[in-house]
């Protein structure tokens, strides 16, 4: 059976069993009261989505984890068995997964404990470099290179400082995907783009025949998602599914070994983060001055009068337009 076949089946298997799961998660985080509180910091008429159930995460880490294992499992017994490729992708989705966790216990904080903030940013950030340094230190167990690939270059070896400084760019990307989801459909749309790029670029441009599957169980599941997040959403994703996405997104590059285009394909997610960053250091300088009307950037636009399902199809887009150039600088670089 051709790769894109295999892809496309295990597409569907994440897609189903996110979609289908929600049937049941919702009406039990509905009964268990496991509401979103809407802060006052954000836009008033967010107020109305106050209660709807989050933690909605679940349903796409369960699509995503169960259709890579099946799909990449099948398809190594059945060609060139287990090779350094499958133990990649298995380091990339325990990562995810344990990022998945360290959010799962701020939502828990959140909803339960009834701490709007969560855990605290240094607790967030101790748990996300615990979890990157166990990463970074397995891939290296298994054989992983210091060498990053640039375009028009070919590539170059970092030596020990490429685990500091991909330990700063996981962490960075993770937070920044989670900084994206605040608005319905939007991080599930975007990471659908993204990982539907990585994909072709997998295919394209590697060898490695199970990425192709697992960049394919990530899309299929944010789609599968997509069916209750998308406006008016019935779940949102919380901390437990955008920073699963971010380890996620890391761990897709990290297989190709393309952290540079990941950058690239994944640029929305950074100039969100950048927007938040200019804001806050802006109004620290300026005693109240503010550059945007609302950070992150999203909030901006909605601010101005946008409807969210705009800023979606825009941003979702724009994702599109850097993963046409991401392609192209590979085929001319």
């Amino acid at each position: 059976m051709a790769i894109g076949l295999w892809a496309f089946v295990t597409a569907i298997i994440a897609f189903t069993i996110s979609a289908v799961s929600g049937k049941y998660l919702i009406p039990f985080l509905h009964k268990l009261k496991y509401g979103q509180t809407i802060l006052d910091i954000g836009p008033s008429w967010h107020k109305k989505k106050q209660g709807t159930p989050t933690m909605g995460g679940l349903m796409f880490i369960l699509g995503i984890v169960v259709a890579t294992v099946t799909g990449v499992c099948l398809y190594a017994a059945l060609h060139d068995g287990f090779t350094q490729t499958e133990k990649f992708i298995f380091a990339g989705l325990v990562m995810a997964v344990c990022y998945g966790a360290v959010g799962f216990i701020d939502d828990y904080i959140k909803v339960v404990k009834k701490r709007n903030l969560g855990l605290t940013a240094i607790q967030k950030l101790v748990l996300q470099f615990s979890v990157v340094s166990l990463y970074l230190f397995v891939m290296w167990w298994l054989g992983d290179d210091t060498t990053i690939a640039v375009p028009f270059y070919d590539s170059f070896d970092l030596g020990w400082l490429y685990y500091v400084i991909m330990g700063v760019v996981i962490v960075g990307i993770t937070n920044a995907v989670n900084l994206t989801d605040g608005i319905d459909g939007l991080d599930g749309s975007i990471t659908f783009f993204v990982a539907l790029f990585m994909m072709v670029i997998s295919n394209l441009f590697t060898v490695f025949d199970t990425n192709v599957l697992f960049c394919a169980a990530v899309a299929g599941g944010c789609l599968g998602f997509l069916v209750w997040n998308f406006h008016p959403a019935k779940v949102f994703m919380g901390d437990t599914g955008s920073l699963f996405l971010g380890g996620i997104v890391c761990a897709m590059a990290f297989v190709m070994d393309m952290q540079l285009i990941m950058i690239l394909v994944g640029l929305v997610y950074i100039l969100e983060m950048f927007s938040v960053m200019l804001q806050v250091s802006y109004f620290k300088l300026t005693h109240g001055k503010r550059i945007f009307r609302m950070s992150p950037i999203h909030h901006h636009f909605e601010m101005g009068g946008w409807s969210e399902m705009k800023i979606v199809v825009v941003f979702s887009c724009a994702t599109v337009v850097f993963g046409l150039i991401a392609v192209l600088l590979l085929v001319f670089g």
